[in-house]
């Protein structure tokens, strides 16, 4: 496939999808749609031979699918707080999940002139660090649900337990600085996003 062809498949993809989102659902997921696809092709992908901060840029329309969806249902507006709760969660989840994953891809992605982990010198302390705030502060944040009578008990303690494992995980990547922890940080976002999300709705309220 040639740089045209992408970019001709590419664009009509984009285009339907937008106009799918719009005459099937609603306007405002129509626009999320739009806007996301805008910042991931044309911000987040050229700031990846920048600078790191193109991995705080895509978290935002990797978050961004939880965000449209909950807009995609008849009468929800962008007051209602699930929405962002759900964007929020899987915003913040993004940073231990991606740096483990730039972490043991670290030559490939300098080969391809890639700046996506926090510091220049590649896997540091300093991007295990990160990892370890990140996944703290999804303790609280994964308490939300709960708070504002979006889903149940039984959700609240399994995001809970699978938020103190990804905390656990990273402090262990933090203390051994190595692939095989790099790893279990990677696999373990992988099972944190599908329980989490599951669970959430699974025991919705409502």
């Amino acid at each position: 496939m040639g740089v045209r062809e992408a970019y001709t498949f590419a664009g009509v993809c984009g285009i339907t999808g937008v106009i799918m989102l719009w005459y099937f659902f609603t306007f405002n997921s129509a626009m999320l749609g739009l806007f996301s696809l805008l910042l991931y092709g044309f911000v987040y992908t050229p700031l990846k031979k920048v600078n790191s901060i193109a991995v705080l840029v895509g978290a935002i329309p990797g978050a961004l699918p939880c965000l449209i969806g909950w807009m995609a249902a008849p009468g929800t507006t962008f007051a209602d707080p699930g929405g962002w709760i759900l964007f929020a969660i899987q915003f913040l989840w993004q940073f231990p999940h991606f740096w483990a994953i730039a972490w043991i891809a670290h030559e490939d992605y300098s080969k391809a002139g890639f700046k996506l982990l926090p510091s220049n010198q590649g896997p540091t302390k300093f991007t295990a660090l990160q990892s370890v705030m990140y996944s703290l502060i999804m303790v609280p944040v994964g308490m939300l649900p709960y708070y504002y009578k979006i889903s149940g008990n039984f959700s609240l303690w399994v995001l809970f337990a699978c938020n103190l494992v990804m905390v656990l995980l990273s402090i262990q990547l933090f203390l051994k600085m190595d692939k095989p922890s790099a790893r279990k940080v990677m696999f373990g976002s992988y099972l944190y996003l599908m329980i989490v999300l599951l669970s959430l709705y699974a025991d919705k309220v409502g």
